[in-house]
């Protein structure tokens, strides 16, 4: 077995210097060197797959040590450039079209059982009657125990039209029947909800979790049913929170829902000239005159920074949230054949005001291989449309800036533990209806019968504080101090254990809020788990207070504010 690991390794360190050289006969093999280098290990490569085949102790697979050796060599560029198998072929179509056959409902694992996750609003899995917390106790009569949850998935989906049986033990009466349930084309709406917001409804919030085909319509649709409702609006705000983005052509088509036609949203530039490009939106602008703002947090990444960064540079709204994640580096899909596929950075892509917002530097990695961020030093300043300075390299810096509050220990416990999933499900067994989702909240009775169902859970955990302490006690240890000082070190431990009662009492608002939401998406699914989290948003609460004064507003847009 170390053999034979020894041997991938060493296959696919050949075949990604290979690769390497046929990527470059590709784009610029101008000199006899190059051609040589590519002839003479295109020869080893082919060399050492026939010594393998013809000598090696045990059968070799060629199509896993071709993934081997690609991925290994793209392990050194960036964490965007991805060799796409057949087999994953699905997944990459998921990623772009948000389109799959499948029952409409995921899988969450708790140990070795399975249980029903979410379960989308129309589909199958919810006309047929699942709900969260069901068991899955097999899948076309093979037992589900213990399996991952990549294997899952290849179990639940198949083309439109199949079917998948299913035996399910219900999460309410615990009754264990067998489920037929046909698959459909299940589409992901790139757009889960959209509401009027405001004391006085007249401000127009979309939210846009990801830039797949034709999002941009369902933007531009969302606002138009707004509008119908509210023919006075008063100001927008489209959320790009946690959206990693997506297709660039997207993004250009969600600006020109804010700005004119022939309007420049980006250009990308690479190794190739004539590869580089000017994106500029191409239709009717929507509405370019209602003040706008656009939220966005660590998440926001790719398409929507481009849309973020136009809107900025145009200085056509005001950016609200946290830094932006910063990717700024441009893919395409090759196709390799056999249907494998090489998705591969070619360029940079550009703001309207020139500037780059990359933030970690793939090109100059550390000697130990870790990358770094661009250093301040060599970001460059850039001006807005009315003058503003902004900065390339970092990400999207917005133009107001409300921190989230970070997650407790506790909260992390009680979520990677499911408890918060659990008591959703046993409180829905036990409640026919709630409050619509943008008012309902637990009472603080209610809340209280959550925290003495948790007294006999194990929700073990360390507190940060704990963790360094014990960082410090190894330290001691290995220093050789630690003899000395046990006395202290056992008593510094003592006082700040912590009291999981107390931690819940002062971690009360927020667990109370999870719990919330969780217990929402039960009855009003995805689009009641974005409404019920509203209730307590900072960032939205920021967009509609700047949106209520105008001249906060453009006084935000002015350059020297």
């Amino acid at each position: 077995m170390m053999l034979l690991k020894k041997m991938k390794k060493y296959y696919g360190f050949i075949a990604g210097i290979a690769l390497t050289a046929t990527a470059f006969l590709f784009i610029r093999a101008n000199t006899t060197d190059q051609y040589f280098e590519v002839s003479k290990n295109l020869d080893v490569y082919a060399n050492v797959m026939k010594e393998l085949n013809t000598y090696y102790v045990d059968p070799i697979e060629p199509g896993s040590l071709v993934k081997t050796g690609i991925d290994a060599m793209l392990e050194d560029l960036d964490p965007y450039t991805n060799y796409i198998t057949e087999s994953d072929i699905e997944e990459y179509e998921f990623m772009t079209t948000g389109k799959y056959g499948g029952i409409g409902a995921n899988m969450h694992r708790k140990g070795d059982d399975i249980y029903i996750g979410d379960v989308y609003e129309s589909s199958p899995a919810q006309k047929a009657g699942l709900h969260p917390g069901d068991m899955v106790e097999a899948i076309d009569n093979h037992p589900v125990k213990g399996k991952s949850i990549d294997e899952l998935g290849l179990l639940m989906k198949g083309s439109p039209g199949t079917q998948i049986s299913m035996k399910i033990k219900d999460a309410f009466t615990h009754a264990v029947s067998q489920k037929i349930i046909t698959r459909t084309e299940i589409e992901i709406s790139s757009v889960p909800y959209a509401s009027l917001q405001g004391p006085e409804n007249n401000i127009a919030y979309v939210r846009l979790t990801q830039f797949t085909q034709g999002c941009a319509r369902q933007v531009r649709d969302a606002y138009d049913s707004l509008l119908k409702v509210q023919p006075a609006l008063k100001g927008l705000i489209l959320d790009l929170r946690n959206n990693p983005g997506g297709l660039v052509e997207e993004a250009v088509g969600v600006c020109n829902i804010f700005v004119d036609k022939g309007t420049v949203v980006a250009t990308t530039k690479g190794k190739i000239p004539d590869l580089d490009k000017e994106y500029k939106t191409q239709g009717v602008v929507w509405n370019k005159n209602l003040p706008l703002t656009v939220l966005v947090n660590h998440s926001s990444a790719s398409s929507s920074e481009i849309v973020a960064g136009t809107i900025q540079d145009l200085d056509r709204g005001v950016i609200i949230g946290e830094r932006s994640y910063g990717k700024g580096l441009v893919q395409v899909v090759h196709q390799l054949g056999f249907n494998a596929r090489l998705k591969v950075t070619i360029a940079r892509y550009y703001t309207p005001s020139g500037r780059c917002i990359q933030a970690l530097d793939y090109t100059h990695r550390n000697p130990d291989g870790s990358v770094g961020f661009i250093p301040d030093s060599l970001k460059k300043a850039y001006k807005t449309k009315a003058g503003r300075t902004v900065l390339s390299g970092g990400g999207i810096a917005v133009d107001v800036n409300i921190k989230d509050d970070p997650m407790s220990t506790l909260g992390i416990a009680l979520y990677t533990k499911n408890y918060l999933f659990d008591y959703a499900t046993d409180y829905t067994s036990k409640h026919k209806t709630i409050a619509p989702a943008d008012k309902f909240t637990l009472t603080d009775g209610e809340f209280n019968d959550f925290a003495k169902w948790l007294e006999n859970k194990d929700y073990s955990y360390k507190t940060e504080t704990e963790e360094s302490l014990d960082s410090l006690k190894r330290l001691a240890i290995r220093e050789k101090y630690y003899d000395d000082a046990e006395k202290e070190f056992e008593a510094l431990k003592n006082k700040l254990s912590h009291d999981k009662k107390q931690d819940l009492l002062k971690h009360k608002e927020q667990v109370r809020q999870m719990l919330e939401n969780e217990i929402a998406s039960r009855y009003y699914y995805t689009r009641g788990r974005i409404a019920q989290s509203m209730l307590h948003d900072k960032e939205l609460d920021k967009a509609l207070a700047i949106l209520a004064v105008p001249t906060e507003y453009e006084g935000i847009l002015k350059p020297g504010k």
